[in-house]
């Protein structure tokens, strides 16, 4: 998440716990979620993505989720993810560590989600966003869930008109609220600057100065077609 510095901390809790919530389906406490600082100096500094403290809602547990969000296949991610959970322990030792990669490449997921070796053996979940069914995200019609779909494959449709949908979406439904439209916008920006979408974010934002949302043809397109469909699809 190359723009997570500059970007507000309380932006940062919420992503964390819509990530959590949402696509890991782990149910934390909005309200538990502690950031929390892990870069190391070596030769290199080093930074994962994301790592907070968090609290289950059901049980009270405790834990820290750490979450790497990935584009590419990469043959030395369970190395790299094993030295995020070893700088992690090191400053918080007596702590539950919940680890996920979050992938978002173009390309079929190749990388494993273990290390063998003699006198080791780790382990990591993994997440392919291309098992996430963007049309689900999309039809759960909350900022949150919208947010989280820009990570989604979005299979044969054009990616500027989910985009557009998107923020146009995130308009209508924080209203007049300036402050709470910015705030998902940036969770936007943060998140599809891992799929180098920071231009047609830019292109749906202009477009909310020039159009009539609810007259738009993307939004006739998500909100009718899309929503709709998909309801009818899933419901039971």
């Amino acid at each position: 998440m190359a723009q997570k510095d500059i970007i507000s901390k309380d932006v940062l809790q919420f992503l964390a716990a819509d990530i959590a919530n949402i696509l890991l389906h782990l149910d934390v406490d909005k309200d538990s979620v502690e950031l929390l600082q892990t870069e190391q100096q070596r030769v290199e500094a080093r930074r994962a993505d994301m790592v907070a403290r968090m609290c289950k809602r059901a049980t009270g547990e405790r834990f820290i989720l750490h979450v790497e969000i990935q584009n590419a296949n990469d043959a030395t991610m369970p190395v790299r993810m094993l030295r995020y959970l070893s700088d992690i322990l090191m400053m918080y030792p007596d702590e539950p560590i919940y680890q996920y990669l979050v992938y978002i490449g173009k390309h079929r997921l190749t990388m494993p989600d273990n290390l063998l070796r003699p006198q080791l053996t780790y382990h990591y979940q993994t997440l392919d966003m291309h098992n996430v069914d963007c049309s689900l995200m999309l039809a759960q019609d909350t900022p949150e869930a919208l947010v989280l779909a820009i990570l989604c494959d979005f299979k044969e449709r054009p990616t500027q008109q989910v985009v557009n949908y998107i923020v146009l979406r995130l308009r209508e439904l924080t209203g007049e609220n300036e402050q709470r439209f910015r705030n998902y916008y940036e969770m936007l920006e943060t998140l599809g600057d891992n799929r180098d979408l920071h231009a047609h974010l830019v292109e749906a934002k202009n477009m909310l100065t020039q159009v009539d949302i609810t007259r738009f043809s993307t939004y006739r397109w998500g909100l009718e077609a899309g929503i709709q469909q998909t309801r009818a699809e899933f419901e039971p």
